[in-house]
Parts: C-alpha cells; sequence; structure tokens
C-alpha cells in the first residue's frame, strides 16, 4: 500500500471539521447579535450607582473607595449618595464632600436623604448636582462642636495627681486632669469657628439660593426638616430614594427603568449609633496623642 495514501487525510474528516468550526461560529454570531440588541434596548451597560452612607462618619477610606471604582466604570452613568448620617468627624467629612464634588464633573450625581442628614450628613451632600429628601428628613446641624471632660474634682477626691511635662502652654489642651484655662478656651474657640467658617463656605458655593450671610443665619446648629429645608433653599427637591434613582437615569439619559449597581449593601443603623451620635454628632472618644482627650465634630 502507497505510504502517501495513509498519510493524507480524508475528504471526511476534513468536512467534520469545517462543519463544526462553522456551528460555533454561528452561535458566537448570533450571541454577539443579541447582546448588542441588549446593550441598545435595554439599557445594559448604562446604569446607576448606588453608595450608602449610614451611621457616624468616622472614615472616608471606604466611601472614597467606592466613588473612585464608581468614577472610572464605564457602565455607571450616574450616581446615587443614599445619606443617612447625623454627621461625624470634621476630616473625613470633608475628603467625602471633595470626592463627591469631583465625581459630579464626570457624571450626575444625586443626594438622595433618608431619616437623617444633619451636620457632616448634610456637609458631603453639597458636592452633589440635587439633593432630594423626604417632608420629615432632618436637615441641617450646619456647626462644628468640641467637647472633653474635665475630671479634676473627681481626681481631687481619690487622690489622683498627675505629673505633665510639655513643650509649650497649649500642648495639653484638652486634658481632663487640669482645669481649663482661657488660653485654652480662645485656642479652641478660633479652631471651631474655623471650622465652622468652612462649612458656612461649602453651604453658600453649592447653594445657589443662599449667600454667606443667609448661610450663618442658619447655621446656629439647628435642624430642619424636608420641607423648612426646601423653602430655605438647603434642599432642591422633596422626593423618595426611588426619585433620586429615576432623576439620577433621566440625567444620564438612560431609557426606562435604570438598573443599579450597589458595592456596598447598606447595613443598619444600631440603636447605640442613634443614641451616640443624636442629633450632637456624637461619634465615640478620638483620643488625639491620648492627652489632651478631646473630640471634635460636625455639628
Amino acid at each position: 500500500m502507497d505510504e502517501a495514501k495513509l498519510k493524507r487525510p480524508s475528504s471526511n474528516s476534513n468536512w467534520l471539521w469545517w462543519s463544526i468550526g462553522i456551528f460555533f461560529g454561528l452561535i458566537f454570531t448570533f450571541q454577539l447579535g443579541a447582546w448588542s440588541a441588549g446593550l441598545e434596548n435595554d439599557g445594559i451597560g448604562k446604569k446607576v450607582g448606588i453608595i450608602n452612607i449610614d451611621g457616624p462618619i468616622v472614615s472616608a477610606e471606604s466611601t472614597i473607595e467606592q466613588l473612585e471604582k464608581f468614577s472610572i466604570r464605564n457602565d455607571i452613568s450616574a450616581v446615587v449618595i443614599r445619606i443617612d448620617s447625623p454627621g461625624g468627624l470634621v476630616a473625613p467629612t470633608q475628603e467625602i464632600y471633595e470626592k463627591i464634588k469631583s465625581l459630579s464633573e464626570l457624571k450626575p450625581v444625586i443626594a438622595s436623604m433618608g431619616t437623617v442628614a444633619a451636620s457632616g450628613g448634610y456637609y458631603i451632600a453639597m458636592g452633589v448636582d440635587t439633593i432630594i429628601a423626604n417632608p420629615g428628613t432632618i436637615v441641617g446641624s450646619i456647626g462644628v462642636v468640641i467637647n472633653y471632660p474635665v475630671m479634676t474634682e473627681l481626681l481631687d477626691k481619690v487622690g489622683v495627681e498627675f505629673e505633665t511635662v510639655k513643650s509649650g502652654n497649649l500642648k495639653d489642651v484638652g486634658s481632663y486632669s487640669r482645669k481649663v484655662t482661657e488660653s485654652d478656651r480662645k485656642h479652641l474657640n478660633e479652631m471651631v469657628n474655623d471650622m465652622h467658617n468652612q462649612f458656612v463656605n461649602a453651604v453658600s458655593e453649592n447653594r445657589p439660593m443662599l449667600d454667606k450671610e443667609n448661610v450663618f443665619s442658619l447655621a446656629d446648629g439647628r435642624v430642619y426638616t424636608g420641607l423648612q429645608s426646601k423653602e430655605l433653599g438647603l434642599i432642591d427637591l422633596i422626593g423618595t430614594y426611588e426619585d433620586a434613582i429615576e432623576l439620577a437615569g433621566s440625567l444620564a439619559q438612560i431609557s426606562g427603568k435604570p438598573k443599579t449597581v450597589q458595592v456596598n449593601k447598606k447595613r443598619g443603623s444600631s440603636i447605640l449609633d442613634w443614641l451616640s451620635g443624636g442629633l450632637e454628632q456624637t461619634v465615640g472618644d478620638y483620643w488625639f496623642d491620648e492627652l489632651p482627650a478631646y473630640r471634635w465634630r460636625m455639628e
């Protein structure tokens, strides 16, 4: 038998492989066409991202990471920031506000206020395009507070004394082991007033109906309902969470009901959170170098 004939593949084998290739090619083409049609008809690839800011604001890292992810995702065309917070520490609040403001330059960003968006919770909303709250949402509490315990009388009763060696008169400002001096009060008041001015500036720069003088008249720490806030110009619209998603989809030109993407699932605030936070932004004891033992927060 001729050796060349043994090595030559049969024509039937060639046809089998060609048939398999054509079959899978047709399937791929069909799936690609269906996927492309879905992009056009069902809005796949154009979604609304959801970020929850829930409870006292004590850190910015997680929220900023989520904001950054949504800023670079091509399938996220708009973002809703769901706020349910009584506020928190100053620096993390400002970091989140700045990041939201940067994101709003790239994509529509809507704030949806839940039960409470006060103090730092209100501050972060200043970075969005549109603020929506329910009629009964607690809004406002524009201000800053520093507090710390003074325990000199208690220490005297139990016979405990502290010896402090310091490099300057104000190095141990806020220490619970000594009485407050006028220099302490002056120094802390200057800091509070500076941070309060920063808060007022952020509101006046981002609320078109309010100039700085108007904001100062509202920024004495009081809170308002959603309806009152709408009348005062602190928010834009009265509506629900679903309304915020619908508005975000509309601004992003998403047809139909927008699909949503939520990176962080909302956790329910514990009773302890609200009792410790309340409307005064008590966010727990944050000690600065252990001494002085004072805490400051948006209020």
